[in-house]
């Protein structure tokens, strides 16, 4: 564990832990808003090293720098030593430094392992984007166990719409323990989007050119996916591109293998679909603004697209961001061939004016987030103190 030692005499002191590139975009916001507070928090933040180039790139952007980097990535682990080597490195900090609260954000291993630490040390957790439900414990996995785990520990529960905070009523947890924020992606997705920066990807530059064809843009990453329904998917956006003249469609490529194959024996060869590494942050802003929609079994990307008007096509059976769907800012279409080409037919139909329909009815928040979880932080470390 690498780090510098911060004064542990201050008060409010508050360790923010991040472990992968969503978790930085989304908590950037937070750690800005907190140590712009008018009252002085200490806020620090550690890393436990599960997406280090990923996550650097993000902080670069936002101007932070880490505190700590736990540097528990290993190639090729499991969930079990993630979680083994997550809890070691924290323990070892929060001895090292006591934080008055540990502040996570999402579904992934670093969040529940964090705050499980921080459990065990008796040091009160908040949790961002809390109250997230698929009702699936398996879908998706290991995301759904990992945000119910979490929500089990947070003394603080920072929900981003009301539908998550009504999740979360009926689990049990105190109404003045929740607190309605929006998502502080959509704050990052704004920040980033205002800065006017021109992507660096050839191919991105090129279909963002005004007189480009349309394009679509395609994630797909996860572990229920892997096998036939990945094959299905693929096959889907062969038989699209092939029968809709002039679309493309631009694949960032998640490299575990398992995606990495079919995609390749699939998709590869076609000149309108471009297989590409998977996008930094910039670049990949850029191609959620200027799509004409997008298709992913991304939880995350539900949230993001709706911020800038880009309908998304939800490859999975379920999600847990239930309100993209009520809005019609997002379809659940499945896996199922037949269905992805149908909508993807209507989605490319769509006009501006549907776009900013869409734009205007984003269910995930208006910019503010970060400053809301930051006054929500103080607030309740100010009763903590006063014995409430």
């Amino acid at each position: 564990m690498t780090g510098v030692t911060p004064d542990a005499t201050m008060a409010n002191r508050v360790l923010v832990v991040v472990g992968t590139r969503p978790e930085a975009i989304k908590m950037a916001p937070v750690i800005r808003a907190l140590r712009a507070s008018e009252v002085p928090v200490d806020t620090r933040l550690a890393l436990t090293g599960q997406h280090s180039d990923l996550v650097d790139e993000v902080l670069r952007i936002f101007q932070l720098k880490a505190d700590w980097d736990l540097g528990i990535m290993k190639e090729g682990q499991s969930l079990t030593e993630i979680a083994v080597r997550c809890l070691e490195g924290l323990d070892e900090l929060l001895r090292q430094w006591r934080p008055e609260l540990i502040l996570v954000q999402g579904d992934t291993a670093s969040v529940f392992f964090a705050a499980l630490a921080g459990f065990f040390q008796g040091v009160p957790r908040a949790h961002v984007e809390a109250g997230l439900r698929s009702g699936t414990l398996e879908q998706p996995f290991p995301e759904e166990g990992f945000r119910r785990l979490t929500g089990v520990l947070a003394d603080l529960h920072f929900a981003p719409t009301v539908d998550a905070g009504k999740n979360l009523l009926r689990e049990g947890v105190a109404d003045d323990r929740i607190q309605i924020t929006g998502n502080p992606v959509v704050d990052a997705l704004l920040d980033v989007a205002g800065r006017g920066w021109a992507p660096e990807t050839p191919t991105l530059k090129r279909l963002l050119e005004d007189d480009a064809p349309p394009f679509l843009l395609l994630t797909f990453h996860r572990r229920e996916s892997f096998g036939r329904p990945a094959e299905r998917v693929f096959e889907a956006i062969r038989q699209l591109v092939e029968t809709e003249e002039g679309l493309e469609v631009v694949f960032p490529v998640h490299p575990n293998p398992r995606i990495v194959e079919p995609a390749h024996r699939i998709l590869a060869g076609h000149s309108r679909i471009h297989l590409m590494a998977p996008l930094g942050y910039v670049d990949f802003v850029s191609a959620l603004a200027g799509a004409r929609g997008v298709l992913t079994d991304s939880g995350g990307i539900q949230e993001e697209a709706p911020t800038f008007g880009t309908p998304v096509l939800v490859l999975r059976e379920v999600t847990e961001r239930p309100e993209g769907i009520r809005a019609g800012v997002a379809k659940l279409v499945g896996t199922d061939p037949r269905r992805i080409v149908e909508e993807g037919r209507d989605l490319l139909r769509r006009t501006s004016k549907d776009r900013e329909r869409t734009r205007q009815t984003n269910p995930y928040g208006d910019g503010r987030a970060g400053i809301r979880i930051a006054d929500g932080v103080v607030r309740y470390l100010s009763e903590q103190r006063e014995g409430g």
